[in-house]
């Protein structure tokens, strides 16, 4: 079994201009509980383009820079559909934390992708909890993850 996220590393974040409002709250949610976080923008509500916040959130995650990442965007489809082109990348857009919780023992997603329009902030923070608590379970669903990546 997988142990859990490495609390020595940052938490890698970043959102478009639809989920600023969210990832600046869940920011405050995570230093609060102790968490180092690093913001890769956006900066404020202005339209911006979602690749520009999500590869780099996931180039931090893949190469072992940030223990996790988190990205959130209106509808969370831009940007998983950005982090997941990236190899060692498992990002999963979760709507509720039993989808959180699953994402992270069934699938070992590495990367937790909000929609903030169709989530309250609560739930966000409760996903983002249930994230971070759950650990991978392996067995048979390691087999299923060790044939996730392109060849």
């Amino acid at each position: 079994m997988e142990l859990t996220f490495n609390t020595a590393l940052p938490v890698a974040i970043g959102s478009d201009h639809a989920g600023f409002e969210y990832k600046e709250e869940v920011i405050s949610f995570l230093e609060g509980k102790g968490w180092k976080v690093k913001d890769f923008g956006t900066r404020s509500k202005e339209s911006v383009d979602y690749p520009d916040y999500a590869h780099p959130v996931a180039n931090a995650v893949e190469s072992g820079e940030c223990t996790f990442g988190i990205l959130i965007c209106g509808s969370a489809n831009g940007v998983a559909i950005t982090a997941n082109k990236h190899q060692g990348i498992r990002a999963a857009i979760c709507w509720g934390t039993e989808l959180a919780e699953l994402a992270r023992s069934h699938n070992n997603a590495n990367v937790l992708c909000i929609p903030a329009r169709f989530v309250d902030l609560q739930v966000a923070n409760q996903m983002v909890d249930a994230f971070i608590a759950t650990p991978f379970e392996g067995g048979r669903h390691q087999t299923r993850v060790g044939k996730m990546a392109c060849q």
